[in-house]
């Protein structure tokens, strides 16, 4: 691989990574795409980088469960559009203009779509399972 093209996929590896861990403490900012498009990025551009995210509690908290059950318990999903709703109603209420009303309504929508029909619910105890072989 060139090098140019591996330092690219590098620092937006970094930036993802960056993201899906701010996306912990902002409720809007979505965590695991981030850290599973870090997880892709670092794979293709440092194997030795990719293996130390995948070791990460971050990482184990918040991918490996999805990509080893394939969903998001119940439980997780109604916390997620809790509290994503809760900061889009302040925001929409500390910012008084229609057309931020229209963007957050399509957000709401969009999320409400995502955790119904597009990621499936699976049980917690899967997600319990794949997280005690991650620590075996």
């Amino acid at each position: 691989m060139k090098q140019l093209t591996r330092i690219l996929l590098l620092i937006v590896a970094w930036v993802s990574f960056a993201l899906g861990c701010l996306g912990i403490f902002v409720p809007v900012l979505p965590t695991t795409p981030f850290l599973l498009l870090a997880g892709f990025l670092f794979a293709r551009s440092s194997p030795r980088t990719h293996a130390w995210l995948c070791r990460t509690g971050v990482y184990r908290r918040y991918v490996s469960a999805f990509k080893q059950a394939g969903g998001i318990p119940l439980t997780t999903k109604i916390r997620i559009i809790g509290i994503s709703y809760a900061v889009m109603g302040i925001s929409a209420l500390l910012v008084q203009r229609p057309f931020v009303w229209a963007i957050l309504g399509c957000v709401a929508l969009f999320l409400l779509y995502l955790m119904t029909i597009r990621i499936p619910t699976i049980d917690q105890r899967n997600v319990d399972q794949v997280r005690s072989e991650d620590t075996a």
